[in-house]
């Protein structure tokens, strides 16, 4: 069919040829008289919606619709004023269960330095501890090796190579962190010293301690376990020479000896977490008790955040002592390790029970190397979570 458009005003009309003069003037008319109904109507509603600023409109669908005969505005619909609002996410903190915390001294899976582990495998090294770390909720070691093939020995007494393949027995017994702060992870190089971190993260070990950087060497692990944010900070204060330290731009561990770099490293990962845990290798070989300077460290540790430390290096062990309200073992001995003298061979793990409301109950569980690189516990948990 053929015909003409004209614009009169808002609506467009179709004119088809042929319709009588009478015929296009009624349809004029009503054109006219349904605009202006459609119009008053638009008016009353928005004339309302201004006088009435207690009730919020929702306006569901504006568009009219046509039909045969009828046209019509789809109803209003008055909602209470509250569901206006814009909405924004409600994040509900996860409720904080119980934390179980545990800790080792040094850890070398060298095979020339325990052939044991060549001849009966790297499980022999956790076989005597009846899956222990299975059944916590974080474990912590001080890895005191290069875990690379890369490099060449340091001129050291003792040099300790810890193989890759290694890795995968630690991770499945139950290890989640290695610290590589200590002054046996540079004993291969700095290229071996960096890749050994590498190593640690390809094999699902988290490295805190050592890095490419003192920032990088700094930067805390974190973990997300029973509602808590879980902070694991590494320190060396044990180091050959100061080239073994990280710098801004060089590769090394980072430095335990240097109390305000210390607490500026413990204060970040305070920022971002509900606890710190420091893993930390200081002091003198065969002390007993810690000495006054490390304690001053553990102090001011403590201050700015640190909950739980674990100390490591003087292959002998110290004291658990509550500085605050935070647990500091002084020093854990060694762990997978030869066995060289019964006190050298005496050890334990280190626990620490956190409560909801963030109380620290902390203990040692007594254990022994029995053979060469082979820790068997010998005694029970005085602390443990409630069943």
């Amino acid at each position: 069919m053929s015909g003409r458009s004209y614009d009169l005003g808002p609506t467009t009309y179709y004119r088809p040829q042929g319709v009588s003069r009478r015929s296009r003037l009624l349809v004029v008319v009503i054109g006219g008289a349904l605009t202006g109904v459609i119009a008053f109507t638009i008016w009353s509603l928005s004339t309302d919606a201004a006088t009435t600023p207690s009730t919020v409109a929702a306006v569901v669908d504006t568009t009219i619709t046509t039909r045969p005969s009828v046209t019509t505005i789809a109803s209003t619909t008055t909602l209470p004023p509250a569901t206006m609002i814009t909405p924004t996410t409600a994040t509900t903190a996860p409720e904080k269960g119980y934390l179980v915390i545990q800790g080792t001294g040094d850890v070398a899976t060298d095979p020339e330095y325990i052939p044991a582990l060549a001849a009966e495998g790297w499980d022999h090294a956790w076989s005597g501890l009846n899956g222990l770390f299975l059944e916590d909720d974080l474990t912590v070691i001080n890895l005191e090796c290069a875990p690379s093939a890369l490099g060449s020995p340091l001129d050291k007494a003792f040099v300790f190579r810890c193989p890759t393949e290694s890795l995968p027995s630690i991770k499945a017994n139950g290890i989640d962190v290695g610290n590589l702060g200590n002054n046996h992870s540079g004993d291969f190089g700095k290229e071996a010293l960096v890749d050994g971190r590498d190593q640690l993260l390809a094999a699902g070990i988290q490295p805190v301690g050592a890095g490419r950087s003192a920032a990088e060497a700094g930067e805390p692990a974190l973990f997300e376990i029973n509602g808590w944010t879980v902070a694991v900070v590494g320190f060396g204060g044990v180091a050959p020479d100061d080239g073994w330290y990280a710098t801004v731009d060089t590769p090394g561990m980072r430095n335990g000896d240097d109390t305000p770099t210390m607490v500026e490293a413990v204060s970040a990962a305070e920022e971002v977490a509900d606890l710190v845990v420091v893993t930390i290798h200081w002091g003198m070989e065969l002390d007993t008790t810690p000495r006054q300077d490390d304690i001053d460290r553990a102090h001011a540790m403590v201050e700015a955040g640190a909950d739980i430390i674990f100390g490591h290096h003087s292959h002998r062990m110290q004291p658990l002592e509550t500085v605050g309200d935070a647990a500091v073992f002084w020093s854990l001995g060694n762990f997978v390790w030869p066995h060289n003298s019964v006190a050298s061979a005496t050890t334990a793990v280190a626990r620490a029970v956190v409560a909801p409301g963030g109380t620290i109950d902390s203990c040692l569980i007594p254990a022994y190397i029995e053979t060469h690189g082979h820790p068997v516990l010998t005694g029970e948990a005085e602390c443990a979570a409630p069943a």
